[in-house]
């Protein structure tokens, strides 16, 4: 709930012809409104004088719900790993953390970006998201020349994660590969065979000088609900 608040003086734009003929009262109209009242009255007639005051009161209908799981490296300054809004989910930039000891798998960019997805994984899933219902993602590369490694194991995390939203990569990465078997052997014409319908969420990538605590890459993501 909130009260309106402003200091003002309006006068409408009146034509004073039809103002005399029709309404003596209405010459010389003013507002006035102070901290959420406002007080009206007339000049022209000070023996009238009748001011009342109205109360404005408008309602925040936007709810804000912070995420938070220990499955996920916890956030590293004041913000949340993910904030739920009108049906959406705003996921924090993530890095290639283990979240049990708050440090990176590796100095390797593929195997950040590896720890990186299955970090957002478990915030998604923490929110009542999934891989699949993902819309945007914002990854930044401290070298652009690793995007072709990152895109490779992007690309198999949104193909896996398509069928099954959690679980080991790997495991959904060996379906796939025995789908588009089975696919090429004996289902060409097989429509159930074709690749999954979902279309991959937009994306943007940038190189960036730096990022924190001199991570190789870092993913923020929004998904709805």
């Amino acid at each position: 709930m909130a009260w309106s608040v402003a200091k003002s003086l309006c006068t409408p734009v009146i034509d004073m012809s039809r103002v005399r003929a029709r309404s003596p009262l209405a010459v010389g109209i003013g507002c006035v409104s102070l901290a959420g009242s406002s007080l009206w009255f007339s000049i022209s007639s000070p023996s009238r004088l009748k001011p009342f005051a109205s109360l404005s009161i408008s309602a925040d209908t936007c709810k804000k719900e912070a995420v938070q799981t220990e499955k996920a490296p916890a956030a590293l300054g004041p913000y949340s790993q993910a904030i739920k809004a009108n049906n959406m989910v705003f996921v924090s930039g993530v890095l290639g953390l283990i979240p049990e000891t708050g440090k990176f798998i590796s100095d390797s960019v593929e195997e950040q970006t590896e720890q990186v997805l299955k970090n957002m994984g478990e915030i998604l899933k923490a929110s009542g998201a999934s891989y699949s219902s993902v819309v945007k993602t914002t990854i930044m590369l401290v070298d652009l020349q690793d995007f072709k490694k990152v895109n490779e194991i992007y690309a198999k995390y949104k193909l896996g994660l398509q069928q099954s939203a959690f679980g080991n990569p790997e495991e959904h990465l060996a379906l796939w590969n025995r789908k588009l078997e089975l696919k090429n052997l004996t289902h060409k014409d097989d429509a159930a065979f074709e690749d999954f319908p979902s279309p991959a969420p937009a994306r943007s990538t940038y190189q960036v000088a730096a990022l924190p605590l001199g991570a190789r890459i870092e993913i923020e993501c929004i998904a709805a609900l």
